[in-house]
């Protein structure tokens, strides 16, 4: 591998983060909330690192290939560096008392997990609310993918690094160029949050919860300026809104390209968006009927709080309008669930996703249909597209592995003291990339609590989960690091 020229992209990724730290400063500046001193150190030692990576690699040149183990270098060290380096704000803010602390919700934020340990979510610093939000609209569409739409000098082809990045099994270019491609995604995206921001503050929020909710909803990442999360405002409006772009945020984002360009029909025509849309439909309705009595007193309020808790887990956002700990046993269980579903390949959401789970099912049926008919020759079909072998395998395969880690992270957690319900909701959280679990992690409670161990081994689950699983473990490989 060329490691100048994996030591020269990820400097200029973390520069670009020193520069993001800018808005941060200007915030506390304008707020004078006395954060801006570590801002402004934060910021200080990212640019200066990223530079004297730059300097130091300069003899790297511009390549027009890049290798597929030179791709998930970039990307699984690139992240693994934007999360030691973003933590610093919050490490140099009163609020964490700890780098594991710090580096764990900068973690939760980049990978848009939402998962936090800090306890008074309204004592702090305004502006260091607002990096909490940034960094989750950043890790939302990803990292690489900004760097490959605004960033062409590093001279890169790139597609390595956009199947290590995109959240997809199979990545859609929507252009020939890449760079392009990356452009389209980035204004979809950031004219969605756009619109939700003008939604929020004409419905009543002010300014600056609504940009730091917009930051946050359309990276499904979770993160809320406010204690009690969205049930803070208990405003029916607002759920609603927010539950709207949640599910947009979980769909393909080829697909809202596709519709911008006048496909009307762009959503209903694709198989995995169907699936995620009657899933969503199907646990509301259950959730529903079973919240209808024994917690709500009426349906309409129901199906409000069922429909937000299962967008939102669902699409792994992470937000909360309830204590779904006090849902009956059925709703708890499909809820459990709906966190390894996840949401579309190819959006911001987390999980195994929906188009994995459809060929995970064809897949099952296909084997018993082989039972009945041995000689029969059949193939696995998503959109009308055969699915090939090589790729099956490599799904399959992705399952196994994510439900190995899961049960190993989970055991290893119990291991450090941890009871058994909160192992599970802590590791199917962070791994999925969701926030809240179960037990006391649970949409009522945070992770701080949780040893400091225990915090390192859930960080690293959930860089496995928002970089899909083999990026990130393909690193324990030795043959990975031999030339």
């Amino acid at each position: 591998m060329r490691w100048p020229f994996i030591i020269r992209i990820i400097g200029v990724l973390l520069f670009v983060l020193g520069l993001c730290m800018t808005l941060p400063l200007g915030c506390s500046l304008f707020f004078k909330d006395g954060a801006h001193q570590g801002h402004l150190t934060a910021m200080a030692v990212t640019t200066i690192m990223g530079a004297i990576m730059v300097v130091i690699s300069k003899k790297a040149g511009n390549h027009d290939y890049i290798n597929q183990r030179e791709g998930i270098a970039v990307v699984a060290l690139g992240w693994i560096g934007i999360g030691l380096f973003g933590a610093l704000p919050f490490f140099l803010a009163p609020d964490f008392s700890t780098y594991t602390d710090a580096f764990f919700e900068s973690v939760s934020g980049f990978t848009t997990t939402g998962s936090s340990v800090m306890t008074n979510i309204e004592g702090a610093a305004p502006s260091l609310l607002l990096w909490r939000s940034l960094i989750q609209w950043l890790g939302g569409m990803g990292i690489i993918v900004l760097s490959l739409a605004i960033l062409p000098f590093l001279g890169v082809g790139g597609i390595q690094l956009y199947k290590a990045e995109v959240p997809s099994p199979v990545p859609d270019k929507l252009t020939p160029r890449l760079s392009d491609s990356a452009k389209i995604l980035w204004i979809v995206y950031a004219g969605m949050t756009l619109l939700l921001i003008l939604f929020l503050y004409f419905g009543g929020m002010n300014l600056f919860e609504s940009v730091c909710h917009a930051l946050t909803t359309l990276p499904t990442g979770g993160f809320s300026p406010k204690n009690l999360s969205i049930a803070h405002y208990d405003s029916a409006y607002f759920d609603y809104t927010i539950t709207i772009f949640m599910l947009l945020a979980g769909i393909n984002f080829s697909l809202h390209y596709q519709i911008l360009r006048g496909n009307r029909l762009a959503f209903w025509k694709d198989a995995e968006c169907r699936f995620f849309l009657c899933a969503v439909l199907v646990g509301t309705l259950i959730i529903t009927l079973n919240t209808w009595g024994p917690v709500y007193d009426n349906f309409s309020k129901a199906f409000r709080f069922a429909i937000f808790q299962v967008v939102s887990i669902v699409t792994t956002t992470g937000y909360a309008t309830a204590d779904y700990e006090l849902f009956p046993g059925l709703s708890q269980v499909l809820l459990f669930f709906g966190m390894f579903i996840g949401a579309s390949a190819g959006s911001t959401g987390g999980g195994m996703k929906c188009a994995r789970i459809m060929v995970c099912i064809k897949y099952c049926y296909r084997e018993l249909f082989k039972l009945i008919h041995p000689r029969s020759v059949s193939h696995i079909k998503l959109n009308n597209a055969l699915i090939p072998e090589e790729l099956l395998r490599s799904i399959l395969g992705f399952i196994a592995l994510y439900i190995l880690i899961f049960v190993m992270a989970t055991t290893l957690l119990s291991a450090l003291g941890v009871d058994l319900l909160t192992s599970l909701g802590a590791v199917a959280s962070c791994i999925g990339n969701i926030g809240p679990g179960f037990g006391t992690v649970g949409p009522a409670e945070n992770f701080a609590h949780l040893p400091q161990a225990g915090k390192w081994l859930l960080s690293w689950c959930m860089l496995a989960g928002r970089l899909e699983i083999y990026t990130v473990i393909i690193l324990l490989v030795p043959e990975f690091w031999k030339q």
